[in-house]
């Protein structure tokens, strides 16, 4: 029973991520950058403490009493994501939803399975897994080659890519920000980065190992404390927040575009509104990513599974937002091919995983 609401709360968590850039679609007026960083306000600094507030007991009590260098690794792992997080929104921006979180989250999936392996081969540690571990054992194998799948979607998305933009000649669609080479390149530096998520969730593992002690002692035979990740998020946002206000005050600047959070003659409450909703949602997706891996209790199964619903979810949505329209129909089927080959990768990285 346990596993069966880890696989719901993951795919609410990839529901909510898959669907979060929806409400940026209904601003109007106002510069990427400007909605961009308004609904980033709400992701990344006012939504996750006070989720760890309602769910953690004196959560600030544990932030305060973790080592600096702990804190240090999260915010920075939090800084570097940031970077893929704010090239994600530029991603879609330029690729579509389906296109550029089929690339993004594909490349993320591979990095973020082999980079920490990667890491471990040269500085051991016990209980994580290295390279060779991947390459010598049958369960590694299978990870390898969900990964290798994985590359081959990826490639697949891309060609589907080039083919919309032969088919687009120039054509004004609902998507009409979209440039095939601008988003690829955005894309690629998403895919890596993004992955430094789950490295800062591991690196701030003992603040929430604290929180689940914690609990546990007052909640004696329940299991595993369901929001025991809350704690992390907030060290790891804050990262995500500097590097993203930084750069959009620097477009602001750029472009001239500090009128927008005052300008009388764009809907400004609505604009505030689904910005807050586009960002909160976004922060949901990682709420219930807590909720289900405490639940798999294997985070790199956890994080393989969170990945294919995003995928399921984004690309049913840029279907629904027409965002293949006009295209033919042998762009569509390469697309849906390319879809279909990263969602079978990370089911069968996820099935390696489950034989370890």
């Amino acid at each position: 029973m346990g596993a069966i609401f880890g696989v719901l709360f993951h795919f609410i968590g990839g529901f909510a991520s898959g669907s979060f850039y929806i409400p940026y679609k209904k601003v109007r007026g106002w510069s990427w950058e400007s909605y961009w960083i308004t609904g980033g306000i709400f992701s990344w600094l006012i939504v996750p403490p006070i989720a760890a507030y309602l769910t953690i007991p004196d959560f600030a009590s544990i932030i305060s009493s973790t080592t600096g260098t702990v804190l240090f690794w999260t915010y920075l792992m939090g800084l570097l994501w940031g970077i893929g997080g704010l090239t994600y929104g530029l991603g879609v921006r330029y690729l579509g939803v389906s296109l550029g979180s089929s690339i993004i989250l594909g490349l993320c999936s591979v990095f973020g399975s082999l980079i920490p392996s990667i890491y471990y081969n040269f500085n051991p540690t016990a209980g994580k897994d290295t390279i060779h571990d991947l390459m010598t054992t049958s369960w590694g194998q299978m990870v390898l080659l969900g990964l290798a799948i994985c590359v081959l979607g990826i490639v697949i998305c891309g060609k589907a890519g080039g083919m919309k933009d032969k088919d687009l000649n120039g054509k004004v669609q609902e998507n009409e920000e979209f440039n095939l080479s601008k988003g690829l390149i955005v894309s690629i530096i998403s895919g890596i980065l993004s992955a430094c998520f789950s490295f800062g969730i591991e690196a701030g593992s003992s603040m929430a190992m604290t929180a689940n002690t914690n609990w546990m002692n007052q909640n004696a035979g329940q299991g595993e404390f369901l929001f025991r990740n809350n704690v992390i998020y907030v060290v790891i946002l804050w990262g995500g927040l500097t590097t993203n206000f930084l750069w959009c005050m620097y477009l602001n600047f750029k472009n001239k575009s500090f009128g927008d959070y005052s300008n009388e003659k764009t809907p400004l409450l609505k604009n505030y509104i689904f910005s807050a909703l586009a960002g909160t949602t976004w922060f949901l997706q990682f709420f219930f990513y807590g909720m289900g891996e405490s639940r798999l209790g294997n985070g790199a199964s956890s994080w393989i599974l969170h990945m294919a619903f995003i995928i399921l979810v984004a690309n049913s949505w840029g279907l629904v937002l027409n965002e293949w329209k006009g295209v033919s129909k042998k762009t569509l089927t390469t697309i849906v091919a390319g879809i279909l080959t990263i969602i079978v990768s990370v089911l069968v990285v996820g099935y390696g995983n489950s034989l370890k």
